[in-house]
């Protein structure tokens, strides 16, 4: 059986102080879950604020990205044993945002998921395709590539180690969300490929996450399909209260 995990991706928002008292109030807010995983990835200057914060209660911590050297002449990037010695578990790897305004590939994605693996991180490598590139039914041609090439050459010790997370881009801060149909044609696509990768049984352990406008109001159809795992939270994990309720879908 899969673990849940419902995940919050706090982009470019909050100051050190402003996510420390959101993580408190979401920590007390979820305190008596259990059957959901719960992560929130706040701004690098505010992780080791909310690590802090986090020790001790039932959210976990993962960063927005990383660099796939150990150390070195790499300005303004942050390295594994970084994000490791603060006290994250997962780090959100290869998100629309990085492949459309900072440049990263398939490749550059390819070669963060290894490090962080390397580094006892569980990657949640984000794929997803354009609204261009679903009218022209390019879909599952365009995921297809995006899982092949993120995942070349990766291999896994423990399945729960991996976390896909399938984003359209169409439905990212855009109000739009796919249909609980469209999810889980596309979430059970994804499971056939990572069968096919790493064989059925492995496929059938790895958490699958839906992100694209998730809200309290429609969580709970979304996490009804059989092959959604989770959800990868935008702007509704901003607010503690609002993304506690999506954490109790």
């Amino acid at each position: 059986m899969r673990t849940p995990l419902i995940a919050g991706n706090w982009k470019m928002y909050k100051t050190e102080t402003e996510a420390v008292d959101t993580v408190r109030r979401l920590a007390s807010a979820v305190a008596d879950v259990s059957a959901v995983e719960v992560m929130v990835a706040p701004p690098f200057t505010a992780l080791s604020a909310v690590a802090r914060a986090a020790e001790g209660t039932v959210v976990r911590v993962g960063a927005q990205n990383l660099f796939w050297e150990a150390e070195g002449a790499f300005t303004g990037e942050i390295a594994p044993g970084m994000l490791t010695a603060l006290g994250c578990t997962y780090v959100i790897i290869g998100h629309s945002e990085r492949r459309q305004y900072f440049g990263e590939t398939d490749d550059t994605v390819n070669r963060r998921v290894g490090a962080a693996l390397s580094a006892g991180l569980k990657p949640v490598l984000c794929v997803g395709e354009t609204e261009a590139q679903r009218e022209a039914g390019d879909t599952f041609s365009v995921l297809d590539k995006q899982v092949e090439i993120g995942l070349q050459g990766v291999s896994l010790k423990n399945p729960g180690d991996l976390v896909v997370a399938y984003e359209p881009v169409w439905a990212i801060g855009t109000g739009k969300t796919a249909t609980s149909g469209q999810a889980q044609e596309v979430h059970l696509h994804l499971r056939q490929r990572l069968a096919g990768r790493f064989g059925t049984e492995t496929a059938e352990a790895v958490r699958i996450l839906y992100g694209g406008s998730v809200k309290p109001g429609n969580a709970p159809e979304l996490m009804g399909m059989p092959d959604i795992d989770g959800a990868l939270v935008g702007g509704a994990s901003l607010d503690a209260d609002t993304f506690s309720r999506i954490v109790r879908f």
